[in-house]
């Protein structure tokens, strides 16, 4: 065990505290601005430069150090779900209808450990950009902190970030080069028909019957379209048309999230997804329109940084807990924004799996999930590990 590592086991309740505050009082994307405050004033605190409100209501902190010029970026995630929790802990949500369902409340502690270290033990030459983003659950806080200039303002050589990954066991980090999380596509399909009595259907054009056989056809694109060795889904998540049984709507509308795992793959989905909508609207007499909402890149590992998160991953943890080259997830992350704007790796810490049972094993988005509070020291030690290897 490494002896920041111990340092860090030593805090570990002044975090856990602070973690279990921020997953008492979750906040939407966007909406993060109690979190938000306490980030800032802890960094204030540890002697950073703080700047509010990059992407609305995210925060960075930047220390500088010795002479050194290189760079480095480490990002942690803030927001919380609209989801009911069910875990019955003593620290569980009091805001109705609100939770960290998916773990940012530990990344954000994790993150802040490590920054109270670096800060007052951390041995390093350069320029150190804390990066506290809001609203990654598919609202796009990392396009939007770019779009507000983050890099242009806090410029970074490399960035990283960690995820918690329940089913995996508690401490063991996991890696991956290349690929590492999918794309996502948010998709409308509008249909247009031709209202009428539903005992009268050929006096109209239904689009009920045209939206059923869109969704069977949308499945043969994976099977027949994508190549064999290549991941995608094509997810249609709700069908919405009518309300009475003896009508025929005049409209419905499809909702799809697609997945791919290659960008090549991603525009093979687009294209496809159009041209057969088009055409099986068209065999049913009704019009069809596709409409592509904001969605996340595929998120690519470069090859050189996840190296060198390797080699520190192994060092903290030792090679029996570190999974060197994970699989892909179809899960999507909007760090893929960062990255490619910036070479950088994003790796995960197993949160608990069936051997350890408990709500840590539970799969985030979930109303039973919390996040482990003994990754926290082991997430905080591989921040500072990973900082003082990069600017040294």
């Amino acid at each position: 065990m490494s002896t920041v590592l111990d340092a860090l086991q030593s805090s570990a309740i002044t975090f856990t505290a602070l973690r279990r505050d921020l997953h008492q009082h979750p906040e939407i994307g966007f909406q993060e601005f109690r979190t938000s405050d306490i980030v800032a004033q802890r960094l204030r605190d540890w002697g950073y430069e703080v700047t509010l409100g990059l992407g609305g209501t995210g925060v960075v902190g930047q220390l500088r150090k010795g002479s050194g010029t290189r760079r480095l970026g480490l990002r942690a995630d803030m927001d919380a779900l609209p989801i009911q929790e069910a875990t019955g802990l003593p620290h569980a949500s009091c805001h109705e209808g609100l939770m960290h369902a998916c773990g940012h409340d530990g990344h954000t502690a994790m993150l802040l450990a490590a920054a109270e270290y670096l800060a007052s033990k951390g041995n390093f030459q350069g320029t150190l950009n804390l990066i506290f983003q809001p609203a990654e659950e598919s609202l796009g806080g990392a396009r939007k902190m770019m779009e507000d200039g983050l890099f242009e303002r806090f410029p970074c050589d490399a960035v990283f970030a960690m995820h918690n990954m329940p089913g995996f066991p508690q401490g063991q980090l996991l890696l991956r080069e290349g690929a590492t999380m999918a794309s996502s596509e948010n998709i409308l399909v509008h249909i247009e028909g031709k209202g009428s009595h539903g005992a009268m259907p050929h006096l109209g054009a239904d689009p009920v019957v045209a939206g059923a056989s869109i969704v069977m056809a949308l499945q043969t694109i994976v099977s027949r379209n994508v190549p064999p060795l290549q991941t995608a889904v094509v997810t249609v998540g709700a069908f919405q048309s009518g309300v009475a049984n003896n009508v025929i709507p005049q409209t419905a509308t499809l909702k799809l999230s697609v997945r791919a795992l290659d960008r090549g793959v991603r525009l093979l989905l687009r294209e496809r997804i159009v041209d057969l909508v088009e055409a099986q609207a068209k065999s049913f007499g009704v019009t069809a329109r596709v409409e592509f909402l904001p969605g996340y890149p595929v998120l690519v590992n470069t090859a050189a940084e996840t190296a060198l998160a390797r080699e520190v991953a192994i060092d903290l943890v030792g090679p029996a807990n570190v999974v060197q080259q994970t699989e892909p997830l179809t899960g999507s992350e909007d760090f893929a924004y960062m990255l490619e704007k910036v070479p950088g790796s994003y790796l995960f810490i197993g949160n608990g799996d069936a051997s350890t049972g408990g709500h840590g094993a539970c799969m985030v988005h979930n109303p039973n999930y919390d996040f482990e509070d003994r990754n926290i020291p082991i997430g905080a030690a591989y921040w500072v590990h990973l900082a003082e290897r990069f600017l040294a």
